[in-house]
């Protein structure tokens, strides 16, 4: 059963938001997601067998209130799109 987080109205996976508190120490802006943090987050979306649209929007949530490495941004946008190109 899944666990969700809802945040200003809007329903997240709450095991992919709570990955990137823990990636970050807490401190969205202040400790950026590496690429091996990108790493984790896109074994942890790609734990199921499909790509719901609470994970989609969870993964679009992250990618815009976290900051990133600019290698990590890349490499995870380019990931992900190839993942759920097949899904």
């Amino acid at each position: 059963m899944a666990y969700y987080k809802t945040i200003d109205g809007n329903k997240y996976d709450g095991e992919l938001i709570e990955l990137a508190d823990k990636l970050t120490n807490n401190k969205a802006g202040n400790n950026p997601i590496s690429k091996a943090d990108a790493a984790e987050l896109l074994e942890a979306v790609k734990d199921g067998a499909t790509y719901s649209d609470v994970e989609k929007d969870t993964v679009a949530y992250i990618r815009e209130e976290y900051t990133w490495t600019d290698a990590a941004d890349e490499w995870f946008r380019t990931e992900i799109r190839k993942w759920a190109a097949s899904k």
